[in-house]
């Protein structure tokens, strides 16, 4: 679809100020009522999923003809987190503000209106096949001397393992990726990475706008599986896997497999026995869900229609679209992990699973607007700190990297944490 296929839903947004903030049943509080980062930091309905809506609207009718700086500031400081889209859609089931919202920046994209951050990105993914411009030969090398991986570019696996660009080339993390591979190896699990050859999946730069890389990631991808064998491929990668299991199927671009997350994975092998987690971790911890790994890893399927009137009252798609609310996602599975885990009591913050608040690094905010992706982070630190946790754990490289770097600025005692790594001490290591 084109930006010009969402007139019906940018001209039926009636400025209710759903999307800004948690579904009114839901708050508990005023601290941590709000649910879109860019109004919360922006203070201004221009940078909320209504606002956006009527900038789209203005373009599609031909009454906005100039780009400015303040509109490429609106359109893209925002981490497409997904969150406007769920809330909206909890009343309206014709409106999807964050199609429209993706449908926007494309279009700015195709319009030559870009973000010089972005570019940058989009030039080291040519280049090197990751957003960060970083040598391809040394995206492997967070797996050197693990001999028991196999090469999936010359070697047939089960399971393909896809690290993500972010855990690949942030040293910091790389323990995490080793760790997940140990335990997934010492459990059985026939596992093989592309290592150098590994490409990003394309996800990020399209929810910046750049749209026509994914298909060429997707196809890399598909190939890849196809070509070691593979039943499925798990990634650790929130990004990753919201673009493996929602963007790819919207697109048509589905893989030719089963598609999991770490944590599916060994939540299985848990309750299977073929993971024992026998050691006491006292400690209190609280779990952060990943957008895409959440709300944006909800399965997409791909819809061709029309808005047509039904009714002299109601107008409506047709065939029917799919309702995509964020209830299904990838939420259980780190938490039942986590529950698995003696000594270890989990509480959740205000905001949790579909009506989680990004980690800030989405979207493109966290190349171009530093300060508001840095903000966002923050934010989400307070909240973990004022469910009285000493920890703070998720299952996102990105959302690992915000935080971690949110603490060290801020000076912040609460401790990060990868479900792997609280599974790693209950299974006797360091």
């Amino acid at each position: 679809m084109a930006l010009k296929d969402y007139e019906y839903e940018t001209s039926h947004c009636i400025r209710c100020s759903w999307c800004k903030f948690m579904p009114f049943q839901q708050i508990k509080s005023k601290r941590f009522s709000y649910l879109c980062p860019s109004i919360s930091y922006l203070n201004f309905h221009t940078y909320s999923a209504a606002g956006r809506m009527h900038l789209a609207l203005a373009l599609i009718q031909g009454r906005m003809t100039e780009y400015s700086d303040s509109l490429k500031q609106a359109v893209f400081e925002c981490n497409m987190c997904g969150a406007c889209q769920v809330t909206c859609r909890t009343w309206n089931y014709n409106l999807n503000p964050g199609e429209v919202l993706q449908e926007l920046r494309g279009h700015m994209v195709e319009q030559g209106q870009l973000i010089p951050e972005h570019m940058a990105a989009i030039d080291g993914l040519k280049r090197e096949d990751n957003v960060f411009g970083e040598p391809k030969a040394d995206r492997g090398k967070w797996a050197e001397g693990l001999d028991f991986l196999k090469d999936a570019n010359t070697e047939k696996a089960d399971v393909l393992f896809h690290v993500g660009c972010r855990t690949s080339y942030d040293e910091e993390l790389w323990p995490i990726a080793r760790t997940w591979a140990k335990v997934l190896n010492g459990a059985g699990v026939d596992l093989a990475i592309a290592g150098q050859n590994e490409a990003c999946c394309g996800g990020r730069p399209y929810e910046m706008g750049y749209r026509g890389e994914i298909e060429k990631y997707a196809e890399d991808i598909a190939g890849r599986v196809k070509a070691c064998g593979a039943s499925k491929i798990v990634t650790l990668c929130g990004d990753g896997y919201g673009t493996f299991k929602s963007i790819y199927p919207t697109l048509g671009l589905d893989l030719p497999c089963e598609v999991q997350h770490t944590t599916e994975l060994l939540e299985e092998l848990i309750n299977n026995g073929k993971v024992n987690l026998k050691n006491k971790v006292p400690m209190k911890v609280t779990y952060h869900d990943p957008c895409h790994l959440g709300r944006k890893g909800e399965p997409g399927q791909k819809w061709e229609g029309t808005y047509e009137r039904l009714h002299p009252h109601m107008i409506a798609p047709v065939p029917e679209k799919p309702i995509k609310i964020g209830v299904d996602g990838c939420y259980d599975p780190p938490r039942n992990v986590l529950k698995a885990i003696p000594g270890i009591e989990l509480v959740e913050m205000e905001r949790s699973r579909e009506y989680s608040w990004c980690c800030g690094a989405g979207g493109g905010a966290w190349e171009a607007f530093d300060d508001f992706a840095s903000w966002t982070g923050g934010e989400r630190i307070e909240e973990a700190k004022s469910t009285g946790a000493e920890a703070l754990v998720t299952a996102c490289g990105w959302c690992e990297r915000s935080f971690m770097d949110s603490v060290k600025e801020n000076g912040d005692k609460i401790k990060i944490y990868d479900v792997i790594e609280l599974v790693d001490k209950a299974m006797g290591g360091s």
